[in-house]
Formats: structure tokens, C-alpha cells, sequence
């Protein structure tokens, strides 16, 4: 059965990288989301630095949110940011919430919601994720994620200690 291409779907996308010049890493993905198949760039958040998550000791993080449409199927379109991921230089990191070259994680895609192994959307732990809800309130404060909440509200429900704006 042929893919129904005729809708748009709205999907965000957290970057982030803290390794080989964390900003000109995020740039770099930003500026190639063209790849994905049937998708269209429609908005990205300005760069944040961050602090890292996690108990691992690294460097800081640059993080952004990038808004897109696309016509894929989830699973392609999963997929197709996975190899973008790979082709951009990500390896998995030794440690979790270890450094990185670049993360493209998926945070929303329309209204899906599902839990599995290798995909949970919404993406977990946005809610309690400065460095995810900042960037996200900058391209989508409306956005109501599926099961959790409108942006806005989510984002006045977290610190913003350890986070800060890069100049553009």
C-alpha cells in the first residue's frame, strides 16, 4: 500500500553537542535537516548553552530545538534522523549522558504517543529538561505535547539555573 504523503505532520527535534565546537556541531545538523525525506525546516530556536546532564563530568552542552513538517511515516522519518545522526558523526557515548558530537533526539512527532525500546514520544523526561523546554518555548510555546502539556506552562515549571541564550 502506497505512504499517504498528502498531510503535514509537525515534528521537533532537540540537537545538542558538547564535543568539536558544540556550537558549529548544532549549526551543522541544523543546516542539513534538508536530508530527511519529505521535510521541511519551518523553524529553529536560538543555541543555548547548557550545563550537562546527568552525573558524568564533561564539558558544557550547546543545545536548540528545530521545528519541521514532514510527510514520512513515523518510522521512516525516525529512521531517516537516525542515519542523519550517524552521517553527522555521532557514535554512542562509552557512558550514558556522556559527551557527544551531536544528538538529534526526537521530541514530538504530531500526536503520537508511544513507548518502545528504541522510540518513547513525547521524548521522556521533556518535562523536567531546561535545555529541551527553553529552546522548545522559542519555536512552539503553544505546542500542546501530547499527554504532558502546553510549552509555555511546561517550561514556567523549570529552573532555568544552568542555562543561557548564546548571542546570536
Amino acid at each position: 500500500m502506497p505512504v499517504d504523503r498528502s498531510h503535514w505532520i509537525p515534528a521537533y527535534i532537540g540537537l545538542g553537542s558538547n564535543l568539536d565546537d558544540p556550537a558549529a556541531q548544532v549549526q551543522a545538523a541544523i543546516s542539513r535537516l534538508h536530508e530527511l525525506p519529505a521535510t521541511r525546516l519551518i523553524a529553529c530556536s536560538p543555541l543555548y548553552a547548557t550545563a550537562p546532564f546527568g552525573p558524568v563530568a564533561q564539558p558544557d552542552f550547546v543545545n536548540a530545538v528545530a521545528a519541521v513538517l514532514s510527510q514520512s511515516p513515523l518510522q521512516e522519518f525516525f529512521a531517516a534522523l537516525r542515519a542523519l545522526e550517524t552521517r553527522l558523526g555521532r557514535v554512542k557515548p562509552p557512558e550514558r549522558w556522556g559527551p557527544r558530537r551531536i544528538d538529534l533526539d526526537l521530541l514530538v512527532f504530531g500526536t503520537q504517543r508511544q513507548v518502545g525500546p528504541q522510540l518513547t514520544l513525547p521524548h521522556p523526561g521533556i518535562v523536567e529538561r531546561n535545555f529541551v523546554l527553553y529552546p522548545l518555548a522559542d519555536v512552539a510555546p503553544d505546542l500542546e505535547v501530547p499527554g504532558l502539556g502546553r510549552v509555555s506552562q511546561l517550561r514556567a515549571q523549570v529552573s532555568a539555573a544552568g542555562i543561557r541564550r548564546l548571542p546570536r
